[in-house]
């Protein structure tokens, strides 16, 4: 329930009860409060006129304004504010930055992706990211004072706090460079938090995984990274390091964090210099390009060609290790391949599908593609916002509103 302060008036409990209706209720009446709250009448009214009051809620014309009365008095009609504020779910990976503007319930105003240089420095790169945030909010037409909770995703374990601990590398400071320090004056609620774990929020309320209360969100394409649900709640951790791939480079067939598209590349690269495949063919001679396109390789072994089934077969293999560690760890029901490589991993799934079943002694998950794309981190990431936004930012903004009213 949002947590709403006593000193709305009409109690903390009932204000709390209706706000918390009103944010899927669309227009309602109090009569329809009643019904799915079980306040009394006149607690309900109460209740609804303090947030209009503090212009979290608005009132309608009423049936007979709108051509809809038939006879008798028509009832007062409610609906959220349309001027609450907004919301902003950021992509901040290795190498991009997708920055999402929108509303605290379903319409996106802006969205737009950028390259990041993962040779820069962290303040450079905080910097950037600032600088990004800023112009997406002028974009929208809005100012900060309009944000009501912002959400980050990064390709780092994330405490409770937003801070990241530090690496043998320091790629985790430098993926996280400060960003719950640089963005704490920037709205009422700021969360930084791990890209997979923010994939799977999305898998979780409008992917593969809707219904499901035990499964593995895998980011798979530059590294290895899974958001766990069990039981259904997500799994965090004393560092928010559930789901990290450093597990990886311990485990025989894997040997590495590195995901699927440099698996492929790898194993492009391999098969031709071991002559498992002739180089003159449409995948060997890739093998002598400076980078492999993942895509290539996928397209091709969709087709049936030969040499790109056999290199998606081995890669499949190893994808297969992958899953069964996590099939042993959480007994996941599914585990979704995320990130812009699942659009076409199928001959890489079937392949894994074929040999996961001997990677364990449990049951194997069901092994998916996820369908939303490169966006999920950033999905996720609004998603997070706007529930910050309806449980936190939004009964403090009515609790100011109030009282500056007072």
């Amino acid at each position: 329930m949002a947590e709403v302060s006593a000193d709305l008036g009409t109690g903390r409990a009932s204000v709390g009860a209706v706000l918390d209706f009103a944010w899927t209720a669309g227009e309602f009446t109090a009569t329809e409060v009643m019904a799915s709250t079980s306040l009394t009448r006149s607690t309900a009214i109460d209740a609804v006129d303090t947030l209009v009051s503090a212009r979290i809620l608005r009132e309608l014309p009423n049936a007979r304004a709108v051509g809809a009365y038939r006879s008798g008095r028509p009832a007062r009609r409610f609906a959220l504010s349309s001027d609450l504020g907004v919301v902003i779910g950021v992509d901040a990976g290795d190498t991009h930055l997708e920055v999402t503007v929108a509303d605290p319930l379903e319409t996106t105003l802006v969205s737009h992706r950028t390259q990041l240089d993962p040779a820069h420095a962290p303040a450079e790169r905080r910097a950037e990211i600032l600088a990004q945030l800023a112009a997406a909010i002028a974009e929208a037409g809005r100012e900060r004072d309009d944000v009501l909770a912002i959400c980050i995703g990064v390709a780092a374990p994330v405490d409770r706090e937003g801070i990241s601990p530090p690496h043998p590398d320091g790629f985790w400071e430098r993926t996280n460079p400060g960003l719950a320090v640089a963005l704490h004056d920037w709205a009422p609620v700021v969360d930084v938090k791990n890209d997979a774990l923010l994939a799977a929020v999305a898998e979780g309320s409008q992917g593969a995984a809707v219904g499901c209360r035990d499964y593995v969100a895998l980011l798979a394409g530059e590294r290895f990274g899974g958001g766990v649900v069990v039981d259904g709640q997500l799994l965090h951790g004393a560092h928010g390091g559930v789901g990290e791939g450093v597990v990886f480079d311990h485990i025989i067939g894997v040997g590495s964090a590195f995901g699927l598209s440099y698996a492929l590349q790898d194993e492009v690269r391999a098969a031709a210099s071991n002559g498992d495949i002739p180089r003159e063919g449409p995948i060997g001679r890739l093998a002598g390009a400076r980078r492999v396109d993942p895509r290539t390789v996928l397209a091709l072994a969709a087709d049936g060609d030969a040499d790109a089934v056999l290199v998606c077969s081995r890669v499949g293999e190893t994808l297969s290790r992958v899953v069964g560690v996590l099939g042993s760890m959480y007994d996941p029901a599914r585990v979704i391949i995320c990130g812009a490589v699942a659009e076409s991993i199928e001959p890489v799934l079937s392949a894994a599908r074929a040999v996961l079943p001997s990677q364990l002694h449990l049951p194997a998950p069901e092994l998916l593609a996820s369908t939303l794309g490169a966006e999920v981190v950033s999905l996720g990431a609004v998603a997070t916002a706007r529930r910050a936004a309806q449980e936190r930012a939004v009964p403090l903004l009515a609790e100011r509103r109030l009282a500056a009213r007072a």
